[in-house]
């Protein structure tokens, strides 16, 4: 492919709304154009990875015994009332009207329509285990769209399900589909990590994220080197030592005036104390009734554990209204000690079991308690104790007891064990060999194909643009012809991309009539992963230029032009079995 003859165009300057380096490079070397907010063109060159990426995908699917479909990206709201996501889906989901006054929505994800296909399709055991799969584009009104792909209203996405007659078929199939991602993110030249997470809106089961380690990433996980736990901090537990119970010498629990001193930081720094000397006691509404929750003063609450715990649909903090009236005190003066309604439940983290000694709310304005034990002295069940905290880096590993630390991560796939969420409520059925028939077993399973394709540019670039693993590159070489208007110099650069692309090598020459430095710039931005310089110059004293992308210009090899086509191929088999 000649470049004159392809629709590339590549920008000296950051785009102005692009925050992280992946958006950036993805704007600047023209494989997409923003067309509104959340909303973007993908360009020859991002479509060219974006197929390859697809491929890849599309081949591990198969291998694992998938089988393709494609579905409605537009789905009647009928099914998704039958599991009550119409409703709790929430602003999210873009909702329309056909003419005809019929309910929509573009298809933020796909379970109420597979498990309705499966419903009409499957009736026996012999059709079981079954997993179908698709490549669409998934739609979600996000109220913030940023970092280009990464968080975007409109993504294209691998979704597929699995189908089982048990739990041991579904735990088979589980792990089959968690093999094949682990081997499509490898290919696609990814380090992805899979984590423990939190299964949120799609099924509370067992449930891996894989996760590309970056510091732009959005979510934080907690690792344990020492023994390789891993896991999203919306689900990350910790070991709870001994020394985060007691403080105290069973003192009498005495008020003392804090006057306009509300956050833990401002009530330690006013009795000169440090904030584990504290508990932070928080009013939440959980589905609209009022629980007061209780952790450690240096610690913050885990709304998505403290659902779990509460069986919540939500939960959300409390209005000022609320806070008052349960507790007789606003907000930064409450505790649980005699709150003023008598009922209210309180909550406690595992951690400040048994724990005395501590300074807490008074639930009166302007004062808290000291020499509290909370044992003694608050109403807090046993059964209310539970793991309500996010961890911190320097926390024990649950495992091993080591400490863990903090990253950050991009999720590009997660897997999911659903059990019978959906199934049930489709009333999905398949008749055994005594024709009794029992609920489908589900498991879900995605990879958002087009974040993937920002998550390699994350990982893989440097200082001068994208470094591209060659599976995944638009193209896997760029010959620079230096000069364009020589025959004989021309006559090389031709005869070395046909010989590349007799072997399969994806090849563009760079046959503008520009300067050399920018289109050595442009290959770089570009990250071509092999480049090959073809010139006047370098034919006269005897050969071409070949340099890998991630190597420096010490690197260069200069090859006789008998010899380039296969000094190319091997780089670029080296970089595939690396």
């Amino acid at each position: 492919m000649k470049w004159t003859k392809t629709l590339i165009q590549t920008l000296r300057e950051n785009p102005g709304d692009a925050e992280i380096d992946s958006h950036k490079l993805l704007i600047r070397a023209g494989l997409a154009r923003k067309v509104a907010g959340g909303l973007y063109a993908y360009l020859p060159l991002g479509m060219r990875s974006l197929k390859k990426i697809q491929q890849i995908v599309r081949e591990e699917m198969d291998r694992a015994g998938a089988q393709e479909i494609v579905s409605p990206i537009l789905q009647p709201a009928e099914l998704w009332r039958t599991t009550g996501r119409w409703d709790t889906m929430g602003p999210n989901m873009f909702k329309l009207r056909d003419r005809g006054e019929h309910e929509f929505a573009l298809g933020p994800t796909a379970e109420e329509v597979f498990t309705d296909l499966a419903k009409g399709m499957i009736s026996s055991y012999r059709q079981l285990p079954v997993t179908i799969y698709q490549i669409q584009w998934k739609f979600r009104d996000e109220t913030r769209p940023r970092f280009g792909l990464m968080r975007s209203k409109e993504f294209l996405m691998k979704d597929a399900y699995s189908f089982d007659v048990d739990a041991e078929g579904a735990d088979k199939s589980y792990w089959t589909m968690y093999r094949a991602y682990e081997r499509i993110f490898a290919r696609c030249g990814l380090k992805a990590v899979p984590v423990q997470a939190d299964g949120g809106d799609m099924g509370d089961s067992l449930t891996h994220e894989f996760h590309v380690l970056a510091d732009a990433g959005e979510d934080g996980i907690a690792f344990c080197e020492g023994c390789g736990y891993a896991a999203n901090l919306e689900k990350a537990e910790r070991k709870v030592g001994n020394g985060e119970w007691g403080m105290g010498n069973g003192e009498a629990v005495e008020e003392i005036p804090t006057p306009n001193a509300k956050t833990i930081e401002e009530v330690a720094a006013f009795m000169g104390l440090s904030p584990d000397a504290f508990v932070k006691s928080l009013v939440y509404l959980a589905d609209g009734k009022p629980v007061m929750v209780c952790v450690p003063g240096d610690r913050d609450v885990n709304d998505v554990k403290l659902k779990h715990f509460l069986g919540a649909k939500a939960v959300a903090l409390a209005d000022f209204g609320t806070v008052l009236a349960a507790t007789g005190a606003n907000a930064g003066f409450v505790g649980p000690v005699r709150p003023a309604d008598a009922s209210l439940r309180i909550v406690a983290d595992v951690s400040l079991k048994g724990a005395s000694g501590r300074i807490v709310g008074a639930n009166k304005d302007d004062f808290h308690l000291k020499n509290v034990d909370l044992a003694r002295d608050a109403k807090i069940a046993d059964a209310d104790y539970a793991d309500l905290t996010t961890v911190k880096a320097g926390d024990a590993c649950p495992h091993c007891g080591r400490p863990m630390v903090i990253k950050r991560g991009i999720e590009v796939g997660q897997v999911f064990k659903l059990g019978t969420k959906y199934s049930a409520a489709f009333n999905a059925t398949y008749k055994n060999d005594k024709l009794e028939e029992h609920i489908m077993i589900m498991g879900c399973y995605g990879v958002g194909v087009s974040r993937t394709l920002q998550a390699v540019i994350e990982q893989s670039h440097d200082k001068d643009g994208i470094v591209w693993p060659a599976s995944v590159a638009p193209y896997q070489v760029c010959i620079c012809l230096l000069d364009p208007a020589d025959a004989g110099v021309a006559k090389v650069a031709e005869d070395l991309e046909a010989a590349l692309e007799a072997q399969g090598v994806d090849v563009i020459v760079d046959d503008r009539a520009e300067r050399p430095g920018v289109k050595f710039k442009d290959a770089d931005l570009i990250g071509f992963p092999v480049r090959v310089v073809v010139g006047a110059k370098g034919l006269a004293n005897g050969g071409v230029e070949v340099k890998r992308r991630s190597e420096d210009k010490s690197a260069t090899r200069i090859v006789a032009p008998a010899d380039a086509a296969q000094a190319v191929a091997d780089l670029l088999k080296e970089d595939a079995g690396a």
